[in-house]
């Protein structure tokens, strides 16, 4: 009732009242938003055999690489020598770390023991730690907004050629894989859907060809920003992909490339190659 009769007596100010809650309830949320982003930038997942300390050292030490990659938005550190002595004592930036028994609810193999059970192990790292290291390596936080990425990728394999999209049956392994890439390097990707493709006249064997403009128009809908274009050919020689990555950022054309890996690895590397340039950490197709 006082509420009500403050209402009527003053409504203006109820009414800036009720704006200034709501903005802090935004300001409240985006700022949650934000620190939770934070905090999965620094931490990473694997899998090891069992719970002993052996094996969780070394997905520490795992860990320990996928975090850096991710907070520095630097994929080279993959071959970089420089962190064996850092993942050798990665226990020393663990935050906290906890375990998932891939196989929970079922019961253990006769001659299976439980350190023999598959788990996924999850481990936090201390931020400022983390922040010291890549101080130590030359490097720097990637602390600006991430732009989301709108990802085309033609799969070409005789007769099975396709493009990657948000809701062919066709795509379901690659579109795991790509959303595992990200997750791994710390992005967000956006794919195009079927209709839009079909209605853009766009095959998987003219992707690379495509300009980056008209592959903007498909995916800026779902909030796509940068646009990142991959075209995968099947080498039975290799036994794995040929891989060609490209990317047009702030006027530059960037071109990268490899052979013989998995769609897994190559889906990495491409997602990679783009936080590497969105980041500011060089040219994909000049890293060594």
């Amino acid at each position: 009732m006082a509420a009500l009769l403050e209402t009527k007596r003053n409504p203006i100010a109820a009414f800036a009242r009720g704006v200034v809650r709501t903005l802090l309830a935004v300001a409240l949320i985006c700022c949650s938003g934000a620190m939770a982003a934070d905090d999965d930038l620094y931490r990473a997942q694997t899998v090891v055999t069992g719970q002993g300390e052996p094996n969780r050292i070394i997905g520490f030490g795992a860990c320990l690489e996928d975090v850096l990659i991710k907070v520095s938005g630097q994929p080279m550190l993959a071959s970089d020598h420089r962190l064996a002595g850092y993942k050798s004592r990665a226990s020393e930036f663990v935050s906290s770390f906890d375990y998932h028994d891939q196989y929970a609810g079922k019961p253990h193999h006769d001659e299976q023991g439980t350190r023999d059970r598959p788990y996924d192990l999850t481990v936090a790292f201390d931020q400022n730690r983390i922040d010291g290291i890549l101080a130590e390596l030359g490097l720097k936080p990637w602390r600006s907004q991430r732009p989301a990425l709108g990802v085309f990728v033609g799969m070409l394999h005789g007769p099975k050629d396709f493009i990657v999209t948000s809701d062919g049956p066709q795509s379901d392994l690659q579109r795991d894989a790509l959303a595992a890439a990200a997750g791994k390097r710390g992005m967000r990707v956006v794919l195009p859907d079927t209709a839009a493709l079909t209605s853009a006249n766009v095959t998987a064997a003219g992707l690379l060809k495509m300009p980056t403009a008209q592959l903007s128009s498909i995916v800026a809908p779902q909030g796509g920003e940068a646009i990142l274009v991959g075209q995968l050919v099947w080498d039975d020689n290799d036994l794995g992909w040929t891989t060609q990555w490209r990317m047009v950022w702030r006027g530059k054309d960037y071109k990268w490339q490899f052979r013989g890996v998995t769609f897994d690895e190559a889906f990495r590397r491409g997602v990679g190659g783009a936080a590497q340039v969105l980041s500011g950490n060089g040219d994909p197709g000049r890293s060594k």
